[in-house]
């Protein structure tokens, strides 16, 4: 059975890992003023992104998913032909309708998919599968990386759902942003009241910064750090002592809304990188999608790993 991968633009992943493994990227739609980007997580149209200087007045941006007609003909006209089996993993549905979407076409692809593939030489049944991640940004890697690593069992689908859902579950995202009156304006824009004026004017006064998390469908906030460089550092030290304890997926993702040679340049870098090569985790670095850079600002750092539930005290 020839098994595939699906992934809504804003799951972040280095791009060499995305064409390694041949996943499909359901693209996002991004409008600016009268600028347009195809959010895809193609490199050239995120630095198109960063020479437009687009992020000081993206907060009032427009993003449109994928829609289900889109999938559909994502499916129709291409995946139901090369793949047997396909998996779909979106960030979590409690912060993008691309879930539903999927979810929604998903009725269509397996209803007309055999006319599709009876028009060549295609024997067989077309499977396709929905995974919600319940992270976002990096926090959606995890569960990604174990689907690739579960392709080369040979396992079933029912158990590699089952190992994806359970992934997913135990799948942590957390972020760490550079401007509060960015992240509080493109809340304000999409009626999201987490991140309040008072909170943005004294974070911002005092270079306090709040560290979000994402897990199991849930954002908010779970500590705060004096200063983005103190609070990075604080974060590896946490993923230091979580790689040492043992993840789920041997994988930590790391993605940054700017120029990723900036991110070995961090406080704490260094000995996050010598702890994942002792324990022999893949570090990964991935560009922040232009989705998530317009929700949440240039500049910001995500990091997602899979652990076995435990208390993160900040």
């Amino acid at each position: 059975m020839r098994m595939g991968l699906a992934i809504d633009a804003s799951c972040d992943l280095p791009q060499a890992f995305i064409e390694e493994h041949d996943i499909a990227v359901m693209p996002i739609a991004v409008n600016i003023d009268k600028d347009v980007f195809k959010d895809n997580r193609d490199p050239a149209e995120i630095q198109r992104f960063f020479d437009l200087k687009m992020g000081s007045r993206s907060h009032s941006a427009s993003t449109e998913p994928c829609s289900v007609e889109d999938v559909q003909k994502l499916f129709l006209e291409k995946l139901v032909l090369e793949k047997d089996c396909v998996f779909c993993l979106t960030i979590t549905a409690t912060r993008s309708p691309i879930n539903d979407h999927v979810i929604k076409a998903s009725f269509a692809v397996l209803k007309h998919y055999r006319d599709v593939r009876d028009q060549t030489t295609m024997p067989g049944p077309f499977l396709m599968r929905v995974i919600d991640t319940r992270s976002v940004f990096a926090g959606s890697a995890p569960a990604i990386v174990e689907a690739t690593r579960l392709f080369k069992t040979g396992q079933t689908p029912a158990a590699i759902r089952e190992r994806l859902t359970y992934i997913a579950n135990n799948s942590y995202g957390y972020m760490l942003p550079r401007d509060l009156y960015y992240l509080r304006a493109r809340a304000k824009t999409k009626g999201d009241r987490s991140v309040g004026l008072f909170s943005a004017v004294m974070g911002s006064a005092l270079d306090i910064k709040p560290l979000l998390r994402a897990y199991r469908g849930e954002t908010g906030p779970v500590g705060k750090v004096r200063g983005f460089e103190h609070g990075v550092e604080v974060l590896f030290d946490y993923v230091i002592k979580r790689v040492h304890a043992g993840l789920l997926v041997p994988a930590v993702c790391l993605s940054y809304g700017g120029d990723l040679a900036d991110v070995p340049k961090l406080p704490g870098y260094d000995a996050l990188k010598a702890a994942c090569d002792e324990c022999k985790v893949d570090l990964m670095l991935a560009p922040m999608s232009i989705t998530g850079m317009v929700n949440v600002g240039e500049g910001a750092l995500t990091v997602g790993f899979a652990a076995e539930e435990h208390v993160a005290e900040f």
